[in-house]
C-alpha cells in the first residue's frame, strides 16, 4: 500500500474505533451496536479494492481486539473484517466511481451480517458460547438496520476521503516538470547540440574554404606582380 493510504486508513481506523468504544457503545440500543468500524473498512475497500480491503480490515480488526474494553481472543474480529474486507474490495466499480448508492447499501447490509455471523461462528469454534444466550436472529436484524442507517453518513465521506488521497495534484505537477525537464534536456543534449555541431562544422569548413581561396588569390596576385 502507498504512504498516503497507510496514513489515511490508520487515522481513519483509530477515529472510528475511538467513537466506537466512547459514544456507539455507550447508546445502550437494543440488540446489536452501530458498527463504524466495520463502515470505515467498507468504505475505504471500495475504493482501494480487495488486497487493499483486507489489509485494512485486518488492521483494523487487531486494533479492535486489544483496545479496551475487548472481552475475546485477539485476532478474532482481524480475521472477521480482514474477509469482510477482502469480499467487499470485489465490488469495487471499475471506474472508480459509483453511479448509485443501491450498490454500496447492499454491501453494508451483506457486511453486517455476514460479520455477526463471522464472529459468533469464530467464537463457536474457539468455545465462546456467548452467542448462545443471544438471539442471533434480532442481533442480525439490528446490526443490518443500524448500519443502513449510519452507511450514507459515514460511507460516502470516506468514500471521498480516499479518493482526494490518491489523486495528488502535487505529486502530478512535480513528476510532469521532471519529466518536461528530462526531455527538454534530452532534446538539447542529444538533438539540439548534434545539429547544433554540425552546422558549427560546416560553418567552419566554409570559412576556411573562404580563407584559403583567399590566400591563393593573393599568392596568384603576388605571382602576377
Amino acid at each position: 500500500m502507498r504512504v498516503n493510504r497507510i496514513l489515511l486508513s490508520s487515522a481513519l481506523v483509530v477515529v472510528a474505533l475511538v467513537l466506537q468504544v466512547s459514544v456507539l457503545a455507550r447508546l445502550h440500543l437494543p440488540g446489536a451496536v452501530p458498527d463504524l468500524l466495520l463502515l470505515t473498512v467498507l468504505g475505504l475497500a471500495l475504493v482501494y479494492g480487495h488486497v487493499g480491503g483486507a489489509l485494512v480490515g485486518f488492521g483494523a480488526g487487531l486494533l479492535a481486539d486489544l483496545a479496551p474494553p475487548a472481552d475475546h481472543a485477539a485476532g478474532r474480529y482481524a480475521l472477521v473484517l480482514c474477509v469482510i474486507g477482502y469480499l467487499a474490495g470485489l465490488a469495487k466499480p471499475e471506474t472508480g466511481r459509483l453511479k448509485s448508492a443501491t450498490g454500496p447499501m447492499v454491501v453494508v447490509v451483506a457486511a453486517a451480517v455476514g460479520t455477526t455471523l463471522l464472529y459468533a461462528g469464530v467464537g463457536a469454534l474457539v468455545g465462546d458460547t456467548a452467542a448462545r444466550h443471544v438471539g442471533l436472529g434480532s442481533l442480525l436484524f439490528t446490526a443490518a438496520l443500524y448500519d443502513l442507517l449510519l452507511a450514507p453518513f459515514v460511507v460516502p465521506g470516506i468514500m471521498a476521503l480516499a479518493r482526494r488521497a490518491e489523486n495528488d495534484p502535487l505529486a502530478e505537477t512535480n513528476s510532469a516538470a521532471k519529466s518536461a525537464d528530462i526531455s527538454s534536456g534530452w532534446l538539447s543534449s542529444g538533438t539540439g547540440l548534434k545539429i547544433g555541431g554540425q552546422r558549427g562544422g560546416l560553418g567552419g569548413l566554409k570559412t576556411k574554404a573562404r580563407t584559403r581561396t583567399a590566400r591563393v588569390g593573393r599568392i596568384k596576385g603576388v605571382k602576377r606582380l
